[in-house]
């Protein structure tokens, strides 16, 4: 079992009742909220949004979240390079027939390398999550340098077919940090972390309940 747990939101704010402007600001509220707590990454995955509107959300995250004193989070945005660079985001999350992790550290060192004003803004050296649904997508993605996987689903998805302990068990072998993700609860994270996850990644499970006190709890699996 790893020595810590990494911890993963993964947001959607269609899940909030209310208008657009009311969704978005409760999203930026459990964004706080999970910062506060001290999750590891935070996935802003709106990619119902237009490109605007993402970018617009995007840059509201990253001021809720670097506003804040001695947060270690870090907003990575789901498969858009160009707004996670526009807004100074710390990397991105990429879907498993996406562009691979190489172009994305090319587009971002095109961009923050010597001699270009974005390198002031974001990080030399993104962060990248790649969603992978079988252990070889998890060592095809170790072979490209991503940071670290996101395997799933591993009990239950409405629209796929669950992939159990076994396969997240064999998916960990990969040279790589695997988190954990799909029909994720504090009743069963242990036994994902005891097959090999480096973490746990959730929709659900941060979005519906008290961040912190799911964070406490999880922290305790270890």
């Amino acid at each position: 079992m790893a020595e810590s747990c990494l911890l993963y939101y993964i947001t959607d704010r269609t899940a909030f009742p209310g208008d657009e402007v009311s969704r978005c600001r409760r999203l930026l509220e459990k964004i706080r909220e999970a910062a506060i707590a001290g999750v590891d990454y935070i996935q802003l995955r709106e990619k119902d949004l237009p490109i605007r509107d993402l970018e617009s959300l995007a840059r509201e995250a990253v001021s809720v979240i670097r506003g804040m004193a001695q947060t270690r989070t870090a907003l990575l945005i789901n498969s858009r390079t160009d707004v996670a660079l526009a807004v100074q985001a710390d990397g991105v999350h990429l879907r498993s027939d996406d562009v691979s992790p190489q172009e994305v550290k090319r587009m971002w060192q095109w961009k923050c390398g010597p001699g270009s004003p974005a390198r002031q803004l974001s990080p030399r050296d993104p962060l990248i999550a790649v969603s992978c649904h079988s252990p070889a997508e998890v060592t095809q993605a170790a072979a490209q340098s991503a940071t670290f996987s996101v395997f799933g689903p591993v009990f239950e998805k409405k629209d796929a077919h669950p992939s159990g302990l076994n396969l997240l068990h064999q998916a960990c072998q990969a040279n790589i940090p695997v988190l954990a993700l799909g029909g994720i609860t504090l009743s069963n994270a242990r036994s994902c972390l005891e097959a090999g996850a480096a973490g746990i990644a959730a929709i659900r499970l941060f979005q519906e309940n008290d961040i912190a006190e799911i964070v406490e709890r999880l922290h305790q699996q270890r």
